[in-house]
């Protein structure tokens, strides 16, 4: 008769112990843990963090951990692996985006302002419409090669040299290597409707014209 006392409490004939099997294996596993502990320090670890009621967590997996042993194994696992993994492709990516649009930023131009540009401001009146208009003619005959004078409305409130008045606005005019020049004007609705606001760049006598209409003041009453 064979004997099979030896094989431990739990297994059976032909098992080859599984009992002893199972302790061996959580045996090594404490004795890794106690392992890496030794050799790991977790305050360097940018995802280990100890909550207010004393248990560990694992910032990129949001999992909860009863003690140090428990995390590190948890780090030694596929989720918290799989979340590395994808973590460091997000950063590649968004490092590789940065490094691109860096490249693509065109270098700052350095433009020697060699003074105001001279111009002539006429006021008229539409004798039909009884509009108010203003007619801008703006000399550049130094101008950069290739280059076309710009022009925008700027509000009261985006300039610091003086008091902001609501009954004002400005009109701005640059081109380099000139100063950027601008003018107060009425701070009142244009008229943009067709032959009301129009605007010339003549590269042969290098002057930018700009004419615009208020549009027409309601008459008021009488009593």
């Amino acid at each position: 008769m064979r004997d099979y006392s030896s094989q431990g409490v739990g297994s059976k004939p032909g098992s080859a112990g599984v009992a002893s099997s199972q302790y061996s294996n959580q045996d090594r596993r404490e004795r890794l843990r106690a392992l890496a502990l030794e050799t790991i320090d977790l305050n360097k670890d940018p995802y280990f963090m100890k909550n207010n009621i004393g248990k560990y967590e694992c910032k990129l997996c949001l999992t909860l951990h009863t003690n140090e042993g428990s995390y590190l194994a948890h780090t030694q696992g596929k989720r918290h692996q799989q979340n590395l993994a994808r973590r460091a492709a997000k950063i590649a990516k968004t490092q590789d985006l940065a490094n691109f649009q860096e490249k693509k930023k065109a270098p700052t131009r350095k433009t020697i302002k060699i003074g105001r540009p001279g111009y002539k401001v006429v006021k008229q009146l539409d004798p039909e419409t009884q509009q108010r208009c203003l007619l801008f003619q703006i000399s550049y005959p130094k101008i950069e090669e290739g280059l076309q004078p710009r022009h925008r409305f700027m509000s009261v409130y985006e300039q610091k040299i003086e008091n902001p008045n609501d009954n004002f606005q400005y009109i701005l005019f640059a081109a380099d290597p000139y100063e950027t020049i601008a003018f107060k004007i009425p701070n009142k609705k244009l008229d943009r409707s067709e032959g009301k606001f129009f605007t010339h760049w003549d590269p042969d006598k290098c002057t930018f014209t700009v004419q615009l209409f208020f549009e027409p003041e309601a008459p008021e009453e009488t009593i």
